[in-house]
């Protein structure tokens, strides 16, 4: 199959399948495959805008019985440094982090089997009526299956009574990569790819909007890459759930699979990665550049590989600096990276509306 009649195809506006999709990644140039996402990127999105969020990423518990070997975070009950913090405790943050102009909480955990159903539930009534200023942007795939076992109620039940409670948004967080054969490696307990695609496909029945999310750059092939991207647009075609396609790399510090990937995947990894997400995923809106997991310079050149949306600040974020990964930025730092790529910058809400919108400065004469 010759990669000038695949091109063609995608800038004609045809949908290529999972074989022309490996030869483009396996094949194609770096930059021709940029150059590529970019037409895409722009024929979806005209302006030379770019959104961000102002968020923050906190955690409730760090017990976790899942035992994923890419984890460095999570801890057993017993083990020095674990913790489950109240509901109390986390409207507190909840508040401390609105009075710093955060509009997004995206709260996440460990798998805690000793954490009733209802505080799941007071988590999100509370927030919603005591912190109206953030968007309770809560609980990954995994902790919804386990508050499913928890409570005896199915996964549409756990799900309509969190949509009762006032939750409008689920996080990508759980899905690794989308292939049974890799995830039989590096999550065994965590459930199948049809466990993670069941929560989300339920959750946009019922009318949540949810990211996808994808890590990379540990025991994956190029073949599981493809299939990642496939059964996630193959769900989107069902309910278009999906707001936004955020892929990032394996952060092996601390955690049990680093005596396997002891090195950080390459950027030209990164840059391959997006760009075909925005060519593959063609009923995605937004592709989003993760300057937290890859760096801040790799970020604002990711701008240029389809991405238009810069994720968030994550004024506070556990998960990561465990695996001795930090990045941090704050709102002033976020746009002016956002303006030192070449792009306007926009503040955004979890679900893409826009807040405030911060033009490029006007240079100056010479």
């Amino acid at each position: 199959m010759d990669l000038r009649d695949i091109t063609q195809q995608v800038r004609s506006g045809g949908r290529i399948d999972r074989e022309q999709a490996l030869i483009m990644l396996q094949r194609m140039h770096l930059l021709d495959l940029g150059e590529l996402a970019g037409e895409i990127r722009y024929a979806r999105i005209p302006d030379r805008r770019v959104t961000f969020v102002v968020d923050t990423n906190p955690n409730y518990t760090n017990i976790c019985n899942v035992d994923c070997i890419f984890c460095a975070f999570y801890r057993h009950k017993g083990d020095e440094g674990e913790y489950t913090w109240s509901v109390d405790h986390m409207i507190r943050s909840f508040r401390e982090s609105a009075d710093k102009g955060v509009t997004t909480i995206l709260l996440q955990g460990g798998v805690n089997p000793e954490l009733s159903f209802e505080y799941y539930l007071d988590l999100v009534k509370r927030t919603v009526a005591e912190v109206p200023q953030v968007m309770p942007h809560f609980f990954s795939t995994s902790e919804i299956i386990g508050m499913s076992e928890v409570s005896g109620l199915t996964i549409p039940a756990v799900l309509q009574k969190l949509w009762d409670a006032g939750q409008r948004t689920i996080p990508g967080g759980g899905a690794e990569i989308l292939s049974d054969r890799v995830k039989k490696k590096i999550s065994s307990k965590k459930g199948t790819s049809a466990d993670w695609l069941n929560v989300m496909r339920e959750a946009h029945r019922i009318g949540f909007k949810s990211t996808a999310t994808m890590m990379y750059g540990h025991l994956e092939t190029d073949e599981d890459i493809i299939e990642h991207l496939d059964v996630v647009r193959s769900l989107q075609d069902e309910h278009h759930g999906f707001t936004a396609f955020v892929p990032w790399s394996f952060k092996p510090g601390n955690t049990p699979l680093e005596k396997i990937i002891p090195h950080y995947a390459t950027a030209t990894r990164y840059y391959q990665i997006l760009a075909l997400s925005r060519i593959y995923l063609d009923n995605f809106d937004h592709i989003q550049a993760s300057w937290f997991s890859e760096g801040k310079k790799a970020g604002q050149i990711a701008l240029n590989f389809g991405a238009d949306d810069f994720g968030g600040t994550l004024l506070e974020e556990n998960v990561h600096a465990a695996a001795k990964f930090v990045n941090k930025t704050n709102t002033e730092e976020c746009i002016g990276l956002i303006h030192g790529a070449g792009f306007d910058a926009a503040q955004r809400t979890t679900l893409y509306e826009v807040l405030k919108t911060y033009p490029q400065p006007e240079a100056v004469p010479a």
